[in-house]
């Protein structure tokens, strides 16, 4: 579990986080949605260690994260798995390569072990086999998934996902999101999702803190989201003028 206490983060005279207190909880998915500029990538970014609050807590489990010195960081990194908006995998390096690239770094297992642990992880997410292919070698959803695999390579406590389904076709971003999901829950990760997809949104927000002019505007479960009484949840919702056609469809 992660527990956030009054974030606040100013950048010059633009305050993006105004006293967010919220909890993000294990084994779900847990998911940050918002308009651009609501602040909700600062939030994750400060989750991750990435920004530095001007104020507040956050509380990875017991630990208060900013409170640790380099050490423990660093010791705290290796239980983080973190899937980039672009996959952000190095393309000079084979799948293999870059889904090993956090045991090379944190780990001090052997070679072999560290090729029976890429497999595996390559294996649950159905890329089995392709160890020696490039990144320029995949579609965006094969990458996405190579990232995932590196992403829980060290068996990490925390899953952190900005925008897993950015550039993939509806069917391609349903697949990423049940993957998501099925390994958050068979591991019992605590997963921070920032998205803007709302199939993703209604489909696996066991958790959603909208995020709103830098402020926890709603938090509930995607079985609440579409009876909420917050307006501004409301609109951002059926911003799309077909869905509010379908919403004043079935009202009828």
């Amino acid at each position: 579990m992660i527990r956030v206490i009054d974030i606040k983060k100013t950048f010059g005279n633009n305050e993006v986080l105004k006293g967010i207190s919220t909890t993000f909880e294990t084994g779900k998915c847990n998911l940050i949605i918002g308009r651009s500029g609501a602040g909700k990538t600062v939030l994750l970014k400060t989750l991750v260690g990435l920004v530095v609050p001007d104020h507040g807590e956050i509380w990875f489990g017991d630990t208060n994260i900013l409170k640790l010195n380099k050490a423990e960081t660093r010791r705290l990194r290796s239980n983080i798995g973190m899937l980039f908006q672009g996959s952000a995998l190095f393309d000079s390096m084979s799948v293999e390569e870059n889904i090993r690239f956090p045991l090379d770094m944190f780990s001090s297992m052997s070679a072999r072990d560290k090729k029976a642990r890429v497999d595996e992880c390559l294996a649950r997410v159905d890329l089995a086999g392709k160890n020696k292919l490039y990144p320029s070698e995949l579609s965006g959803g094969m990458q996405k998934r190579v990232g995932i695999a590196r992403a829980i390579v060290l068996n990490p406590k925390y899953l952190f996902c900005d925008e897993p389904n950015s550039g993939l076709d509806p069917k391609t971003s349903i697949v990423i999101d049940q993957l998501i999901q099925s390994i958050t829950q068979e591991s019992n990760i605590t997963t921070v999702i920032n998205t803007h997809d709302m199939n993703s949104v209604m489909e696996i927000g066991d958790s959603i803190n909208f995020i709103e002019n830098g402020h926890l505007e709603w938090h509930g479960g995607k079985e609440d989201v579409l009876d909420s009484d917050s307006e501004s949840l409301q609109n951002f919702i059926f911003a799309s003028p077909f869905l509010k056609k379908l919403r004043d469809r079935a009202e009828k």
